[in-house]
């Protein structure tokens, strides 16, 4: 089998970082970008690796941190662009989320889907997930605002369309797309 070679960049790979609270529209978001991209752009999900990789909670100590941190130096060392999705709360994935940027500090770009509480319950009533977690649990793993300083995450805000974010985010990793 033929594994499609990652697009050609003269300045280097770029690290896609999209946060955001369940619900926010990150995974829609990351496969809008990754379907505008085509080949190239490795996409990592948070949830995959810790749900369905892993079988383990989002815990502090957990294997996902280190499992993600190889998935993308991995992805990265290969020429591949990365898009990482996920909530990656800043009280359990700062450090991994700073010392990323920090080894890759001129094509790291961070974003943060800043969704307020009614509206995500609105989206995620839109969800095939809607059936395995409610509004109760959700509220209990609703984080507002929970922006990562120190690496220039920006901010996207719930009037955004889907296209509409998934362009900011590709014009902001590569210039002109």
């Amino acid at each position: 089998m033929e594994h499609p070679t990652p697009r050609p960049s003269l300045t280097g790979p770029s690290l896609i970082v999209l946060r955001g609270n369940s619900a926010a529209g990150k995974t829609s978001t990351a496969w809008h970008v990754r379907a505008l991209f085509g080949a190239g752009l490795a996409l990592i999900s948070q949830d995959n690796v810790r749900i369905n990789v892993l079988a383990e909670p989002d815990v502090a100590g957990g294997a996902a941190v280190e499992m993600i941190d190889a998935m993308v130096r991995t992805a990265l060392r290969r020429d591949y662009h990365v898009l990482l999705e996920g909530v990656l709360a800043t009280a359990r994935y700062s450090r991994l989320l700073r010392d990323l940027h920090q080894d890759h500090p001129e094509r790291s770009f961070f974003f943060y889907l800043d969704i307020p509480w009614r509206e995500t319950l609105a989206r995620h009533a839109t969800r095939r997930k809607q059936e395995q977690f409610g509004e109760e649990q959700m509220a209990q793993w609703f984080i507002p605002h929970d922006v990562l300083d120190g690496v220039g995450e920006i901010s996207i805000g719930p009037c955004s369309s889907l296209d509409q974010s998934a362009h900011l985010i590709l014009n902001s990793a590569f210039r002109g797309f």
